[in-house]
């Protein structure tokens, strides 16, 4: 492989500061600060080794020179997790400080009739939402209501897209466009153009071909990004940058960063359109789209480095500005053909529980971090909101704090050897996760405690144990050897399922229900309920379903409501066809009447009921018409 090097860089290359701007802030107190900035720069499935930060097998070919040097003025967390797989249950995660599970939203697009994906599939995954429910109070909502000016830009995948999610959610600004990442079906010839017109200044990597840099086409993201940031320096901001990018489609719109690729990795240049089939880190859209995140970082920190704080005379916003770097989940490995990343020694990648899905980069920085040094402890993303109410000395209502899921992390950020712990100085113990969907072998909840993470498998509630680290080192991370059914381990399964099953049971987990047109589900799905008939009665708006006698017993019951068809920016438009979307209401089941009845508010003229037996299957009615 030709071998190009990257000549050292330093944000000095990049940006003007003194030594004097940043000299003592690793010891500047809070309090010193009036009102510190937050910024939150989230990256779209990046993996956990798809940048230096934590390379420990062979080194990632991508560079990020911006995300190094932001670790090196602050805290790196070498085990890092997202709160679920897979995009939107983050980023709700994040943003409600609450578990995916409390908030039944564990996956995207949910609000859909539970279905099976087949014949052949044995569990049906459980109707979830597919937006954070209206009266939950946003790290957005709450910071504006301490005084600070919120923006989002990036990404929402948040639902509730017709009512302008992002600012009835909080947000005081809002930019949801693509930027660079608009898709392309050339990516091999559709380069900067008069969309995407190239800046005048130069940046990383440095090459024989580049030895000045390389100039990077015009990405509106980061545009409206930098320009919150200007325009609202005047009083303390918070600033959710959600970047599109490294997801899918993969591409570039930089000819000369996917020239640089392809020349490191010793490839031609692309000549047509096709998936990258290589295996490993060998794509060089990929690579390409990696550092371009990496330059809209830079771009970021250099303006904060550059520009002064009118709130904190004498210092410039980099040194009253926390930033937040992480990403949504882990890699996703693979779209179609097309290879994307290789989350090795991690196994698995996004949608899947296993390490490649949920562990991610992180780094934090800002006034009062500790420079230089990495934490080594269990954290995750629901820690931001505590932490961040914490930083910016910011209060919320006693009941919204305590259905918060995280702990505070200020302690930890001004001594990497502290553990995470909580108010009443409780050391916390484990993280979990909850994920009921896609495959059946994927329908998964895990916990993470100490050295071992355990596995629950709902296909067959069977566990998988795993010793990720012994003695303070690397020991399994890649999750080969399953411990779960050997002898001297049998406490350890016993202890860690209990805790599982705790926090599943606190969090109102819902599980995968049994497919009854699945043959290996026994013959019992042949008795599943079955409705004899059904009535609305116009009066009241009670709709009412009978079941056939001789069938199983109804335990749980619920009836979703049609409601308002979506399209356009929330992705529900398929083929033409535009995507119906249910609210689940709470009915009433009559055992001895053998009938199941719900209100249907005048709003709603459709509806369907979903029945689960004694056994766990799941039945549906018909749909019903007003």
């Amino acid at each position: 492989m030709k071998k190009i090097l990257l000549a050292s860089f330093s944000f000095s290359m990049l940006m003007s500061v003194s030594a004097g701007a940043l000299a003592g802030t690793a010891k500047a107190e809070k309090s010193e600060l009036i009102k510190p900035n937050i910024i939150v720069f989230y990256v779209d499935d990046l993996g956990w080794q798809d940048t230096p930060l934590n390379d420990i097998d062979e080194p990632t070919p991508w560079e990020t020179p911006n995300m190094v040097e932001l670790a090196k003025q602050g805290m790196n967390f070498t085990q890092a997790y997202s709160s679920a797989p897979t995009c939107a249950p983050s980023r709700g995660g994040l943003l409600s400080g609450q578990h995916p599970a409390k908030t039944n939203l564990t996956h995207v697009l949910g609000a859909g009739l539970p279905a099976p994906r087949n014949k052949r599939t044995q569990l049906i995954e459980p109707f979830y939402n597919d937006h954070l429910a209206d009266d939950i109070l946003t790290l957005a909502d709450a910071l504006k209501a301490n005084g600070y000016k919120t923006g989002h830009v990036g990404k929402w995948h948040l639902g509730h897209y017709a009512s302008n999610a992002p600012k009835t959610a909080g947000f005081d600004f809002s930019f949801d466009k693509r930027g660079v990442h608009s898709n392309s079906k050339q990516r091999h010839k559709d380069f900067d153009n008069a969309k995407f017109p190239l800046s005048k200044e130069k940046y990383p990597p440095y090459s024989e071909k580049h030895p000045d840099g390389i100039a990077y086409p015009l990405d509106l993201v980061t545009e409206n990004a930098l320009n919150f940031v200007q325009t609202n320096k005047d009083q303390p901001f918070f600033l959710y940058l959600a970047h599109w990018m490294v997801h899918t489609p993969i591409i570039t719109k930089n000819k000369a960063l996917l020239e640089y690729y392809t020349d490191k990795l010793g490839i031609p240049f692309p000549t047509t359109a096709d998936p990258v089939t290589t295996a490993g880190q060998t794509n060089p859209y990929y690579g390409a789209m990696v550092t371009t995140v990496d330059w809209s970082l830079g771009r970021l920190v250099s303006l904060l480095e550059q520009t002064d704080d009118p709130r904190n005379p004498g210092k410039k916003l980099i040194e009253t500005t926390y930033i937040f770097l992480s990403s949504d989940n882990g890699g996703a490995e693979k779209s179609g053909k097309e290879i994307i990343t290789d989350n090795f020694p991690l196994d698995m990648g996004k949608k899947h529980t296993e390490e490649g899905g949920i562990r991610v980069p992180m780094v934090v920085a800002g006034p009062t971090v500790k420079k230089n040094v990495s934490h080594h402890g269990i954290v995750n993303q629901l820690d931001y909101y505590p932490t961040i109410l914490a930083l910016t000395d910011s209060t919320i209502a006693k009941n919204d704090k305590e259905k918060l899921s995280g702990v505070n992390l200020s302690p930890v950020l001004q001594d990497e050897n502290k553990p995470a712990t909580y108010d009443n100085g409780e050391v916390r113990e484990n993280l979990f996760w909850h994920f009921p969907h896609n495959s059946d072998p994927s329908m998964q909840s895990a916990i993470r405690e100490g050295d071992f993470k355990l596995t629950l498998h709902h296909i067959d509630n069977s566990y998988s144990l795993y010793r990720l680290y012994k003695g303070g080192k690397r020991f399994d991370i890649e999750e080969k050897h399953d411990l779960a059914k050997m002898p001297e381990y049998a406490d350890v399964v016993q202890q860690l399922s209990k805790n599982l099953a705790q926090l599943l049971a606190e969090n109102n987990a819902i599980f995968p229900k049994l497919n009854p047109e699945n043959a290996a589900n026994g013959v019992t799905r042949l008795l599943v309920p079955k409705v004899a008939s059904s009535t609305f009665n116009q009066a009241d708006r009670v709709a009412q379903i009978k079941l056939v006698p001789g069938k199983t017993k109804v335990k749980e019951a619920y009836m979703l409501l049609e409601i308002a068809k979506t399209k356009g920016s929330d992705k529900r438009e398929k083929r033409g066809k535009l995507v119906i979307t249910y609210k689940k209401v709470p009915v009433e089941i009559d055992q001895q009447q053998m009938t199941v009845s719900g209100v249907v508010p005048k709003e709603h003229e459709a509806y369907v009921f979903v029945l689960i037996d004694e056994n766990n299957f799941l039945v549906k009615s018909d749909r019903y018409q007003l």
